[in-house]
């Protein structure tokens, strides 16, 4: 987080392990009539609980398995999905939600408005912006078994917002008994109200990971936009495969062994565009924003000068080139919001701008007291993305005399313990509030940018550009969403 495109694996170990591919789900023929969705995920599914991670893989496997009070459209407007009606008092300091009617647990239960609430509480201890809703909260409570209610201690226009959060942490709902469990403890019973049920039986780490369809799942009956609206599912059975190595991941797309491939390595994309039989497509509008970020809890990031060092070292192109390859696929973005977004600025990243000066980080890494100590860097060497990014920062730390001690490990989550040597600013926590509470979009425009500005005095992350990463699936698949999420429902196999 040099051409860093990834070396090719022997062709006798790639058919190898797209044998392996092949024979993960033999189950297929037995199965009849049924429909089965192969899927290659972007990583290994380690964590089965999308409230005590943040990995997007766990994040992925909640929307498959769970539903949402409210949800996301394609305009970023949050919609009610297992809610049915709501009010808001002329105060707006209570809000009143009704849950729709016939929605049933996994296991036959039907869902009660105290599960919501077990579940949101969950949440909201380990969320930033449910923490946020908690501060302004003065009580959440089940009415009756479809109506439960939040009570405000001053209004909060993120209300909805916050209960059809897009992404990591989304506020998946859960039976009470399963919400109830330690936020900081995860959970080992994946019960949900969602389109798919989770097969654990067949759940294998490091291999696979299935679902079937919720026969008892009923759709709204909006068209789908983003996480909003009908969740139908139209296959029978999905199957997600995990393979590591990329090259026999793209020949079990190519020999048809799997149907869509979620993140295939952008060295590898010209060869699939190549195939008649495959639709490589980027299916994320918004894209991705690297960064790079430090821990604040010991030297040298700890002191600002050395943080400061990096913006003479970092050049977005280069690392751009590294995670997305060809230029259609990313953009140089030096705003702290991503790019595209009203809140998007360049305020305070002059320096940024600049061209490379690895004299002047030296002597920045000298003023703040560097000696050559050792520098951890840590590496997801599983997903390519990631460990692209690390390879550009340890050989640019290593031309500014850095003694870097790179070190591999795949994408997991350590729980509280993955959030250590976390910055804090007062001076930004202060504007962050200042922001929630912001009366309108021009008050709230002229408080991003002064958060951006000093962002780029503390700073508490480096962002290393905007990026897109294209999807491959074959051509039989129809359906397929347009969002910053992968969807698997709505997918129809012809």
């Amino acid at each position: 987080m040099t051409d860093l495109a990834r070396s090719m694996v022997r062709t006798a170990s790639a058919l190898a392990l797209v044998a392996g591919v092949a024979l993960a789900a033999p189950g297929a023929l037995a199965q009849g009539a049924q429909k089965t969705l192969k899927f290659i995920p972007q990583a290994d599914l380690r964590s089965i609980d999308p409230i005590w991670t943040t990995a997007y893989i766990t994040r992925n496997h909640g929307y498959m398995v769970y539903d949402t009070l409210f949800a996301m459209d394609e305009n970023f407007v949050p919609h009610p999905q297992m809610v049915d009606s709501y009010t808001v008092s002329p105060d707006k300091l209570k809000y009143t939600f009704v849950l729709r009617a016939g929605l049933k647990w996994h296991d036959g239960a039907p869902v009660r408005a105290a599960d919501c609430v077990a579940s949101l509480k969950r949440w909201e201890k380990r969320d930033p912006l449910g923490l946020k809703l908690a501060e302004f909260t003065a009580s959440m409570d089940a009415v009756d078994d479809k109506t439960f209610t939040i009570t405000l201690k001053e209004p909060f226009a993120l209300v909805l917002d916050s209960l059809g959060k897009l992404s990591s942490n989304v506020p998946f709902m859960m039976p009470e008994r399963i919400a109830n469990t330690d936020a900081f403890q995860q959970i080992s019973d994946a019960i949900g109200s969602g389109p798919f049920k989770f097969v654990k039986d067949e759940w294998v780490p490091g291999n696979k990971a299935v679902y079937v369809k919720n026969a008892d799942y009923v759709p709204r009956k909006e068209k789908p936009s983003f996480a909003s609206g009908a969740k139908v599912v139209k296959v029978d059975r999905v199957e997600w495969l995990y393979v590591p190595d990329a090259t026999a991941a793209s020949a079990a797309l190519a020999a048809n062994e799997v149907d869509f491939y979620e993140q295939p390595p952008v060295d590898l994309l010209p060869v699939l565009e190549k195939n008649k039989d495959i639709v490589v497509v980027n299916i994320d509008p918004q894209g991705s924003q690297g960064v790079l970020r430090f821990n604040f809890l010991h030297p040298p990031f700890n002191n600002v000068k050395a943080r400061q060092a990096l913006l003479y070292l970092i050049d977005q192109p280069d690392y751009l080139r590294a995670v997305a390859g060809d230029q259609k696929n990313w953009k140089v973005c030096y705003s702290m919001f991503a790019c595209g977004t009203p809140l998007a600025s360049d305020a305070g990243a002059e320096v940024f701008k600049g061209k490379r000066d690895v004299a002047k980080a030296k002597a920045l890494l000298k003023e703040a007291g560097y000696n050559g100590e050792k520098v951890v860097i840590l590496s997801a060497t599983d997903q390519p993305l990631v460990h692209n990014q690390v390879l550009m920062t340890t050989e640019l730390l290593r031309q500014a005399g850095v003694n870097v001690d790179l070190q591999a490990n795949d994408w997991r989550s350590g729980g509280a313990d993955a959030w250590f040597g976390w910055p804090d600013d007062p001076k930004i926590e202060k504007l962050r509030d200042a922001w929630l509470r912001a009366p309108d979009q021009a008050a709230q425009k002229k408080l991003a940018m002064e958060v951006q500005e000093e962002a780029y005095k503390f700073l508490p992350y480096i962002p290393t550009g905007q990026f897109i990463l294209p999807s491959a699936y074959r051509k039989n698949l129809d359906g397929v969403i347009i969002a910053p999420v992968t969807f698997l429902w709505n997918i129809e196999k012809k």
